[in-house]
């Protein structure tokens, strides 16, 4: 398929929000042999993950702007040409835009939407097409 930051479509990164990090990195390490490298560069703490030696996820504290029941969960991020047309569309076709685009410096433009059953995924338009 290519490289999945740059083909519209692919999933390229999976991202946990839990509100233990330190316990989730102990079990997947465990489990997978995951490597973890913690980054604090931005001011937030955030672990990627990687396999092999490859980044292909994170993981990080639920923000406090999320709601204080959500448990903690993977989600999806799905690459695709432009975020801003996308969640529009999404709109369109029932689903619904549950974040806005916004812009995260250095990374790229995302936006979370759901499906019409509430299925939720995040969409991206990486900055540099990494």
């Amino acid at each position: 398929m290519g490289n999945p930051f740059q083909t519209p479509g692919a999933i390229s990164w999976h991202e946990l929000l839990t509100g233990d990090v330190e316990a989730a990195k102990a079990f997947y390490a465990g489990l997978l042999g995951w490597e973890m490298e913690t980054d604090i560069s931005t001011g937030t703490e955030y672990t990627v993950v990687k396999a092999a030696g490859q980044p292909m996820g994170g993981m990080m504290r639920r923000p406090p702007e999320c709601p204080p029941d959500l448990p903690p969960h993977w989600g999806i991020y799905i690459t695709v040409e432009d975020v801003d047309a996308t969640a529009a569309k999404a709109g369109e076709l029932g689903g619904q835009v549950i974040h806005p685009a916004q812009d995260i410096p250095g990374v790229g433009r995302f936006a979370v939407l759901s499906d019409p059953q509430g299925a939720a995924f995040t969409v991206i338009k990486y900055a540099s097409g990494t």
